[in-house]
């Protein structure tokens, strides 16, 4: 009996261990799969905290990059403002001088109008007054052939008007006797009816010119006129102190000498060798040469 209930005993305490040892045993072995659970999560956590620093460190970069980058962008910003801001100034500036230009311009423009003005109420007024000259020109041309009707009928006197010039062509045998410079008494009554006329004309010129056909002098008379030159402007000369004497205004008259060589006509016939000695009494404007 004794010896059943020890050996039951023995076999319940070693039921007992063999139960505590299992526990214990199981346990363990739950800890150690936490354990290695952990572990794995702790090696999975270490490896994310290396990206995420490397990522971190990679923001950063790229932070101070940007900033850099914004620094720059500010400065930029604040040279463009102040570029800006000096533009500003001289757009301005040239504003102001465009508008004053435009201002001084506007002001010429109006004097120039008003002095267009002024010359073209001068060039009608100057026009007017050339009309008057040459309607004036025109009746002493008309007074002219009325007095000299005669005369121009012989062939003696030829009258042209042209542009405000009046000649009054006059053969030398109506004046001169052959070789002599002195009018004669019938050339006197002649230039007496152009003086009656010119008499009235206070705004002209008025030229003589003697003028010759190209027979060289010779013999005796050659000692008083050498040459044309010489028998022309005496004879111009004479024309003009008649007119002078007879009350017109010397300080109009000009006496001028062209000798031979201003011919009308062909010196080689006796028609044109006549026509070339002659006496041109020319009215012109003073202000003409």
């Amino acid at each position: 009996m004794l010896k059943r209930l020890t050996s039951a005993l023995l076999v319940a305490c070693v039921s007992f261990a063999l139960s505590g040892c299992l526990v214990k045993q199981s346990t363990y072995l739950k800890k150690a799969e936490e354990a290695d659970t952990l572990s794995k999560d702790l090696s999975s956590l270490q490896e994310k905290y290396q990206a995420l620093s490397a990522e971190n460190a990679s923001l950063k970069t790229q932070l101070a990059k940007l900033t850099d980058e914004a620094a720059g962008v500010a400065k930029e910003k604040e040279k463009l403002a102040a570029d800006n801001r000096e533009l500003e100034k001289v757009l301005k500036a040239k504003s102001d001088s465009l508008s004053q230009t435009i201002s001084d311009l506007r002001q010429k423009v109006a004097d120039l109008e008003e002095e267009n003005g002024r010359l073209k109420s001068e060039i009608a007024a100057t026009q007017k007054a050339k009309e008057e000259k040459v309607k004036e020109v025109s009746k002493t041309y008309e007074d002219l052939l009325d007095k000299m009707k005669s005369e121009i009928s012989q062939g003696q006197v030829t009258i042209s008007e042209l542009k405000g010039k009046l000649t009054v062509n006059m053969v030398d045998a109506i004046l001169f006797d052959s070789g002599r410079a002195e009018v004669k008494p019938e050339g006197l009554q002649v230039l007496q009816k152009v003086v009656d006329i010119l008499k009235d004309v206070k705004d002209k010129a008025i030229r003589i010119e003697g003028h010759t056909d190209n027979v060289q002098i010779v013999g005796n008379l050659t000692k008083k006129f050498p040459t044309n030159w010489e028998l022309s402007a005496a004879r111009a000369i004479n024309v003009t102190r008649f007119l002078q004497s007879r009350g017109i205004d010397p300080h109009v008259l000009a006496a001028v000498a062209y000798g031979e060589f201003k011919p009308v006509a062909d010196n080689s016939t006796e028609e044109g060798k006549a026509r070339n000695r002659r006496i041109e009494i020319i009215l012109v404007p003073k202000e003409a040469p």
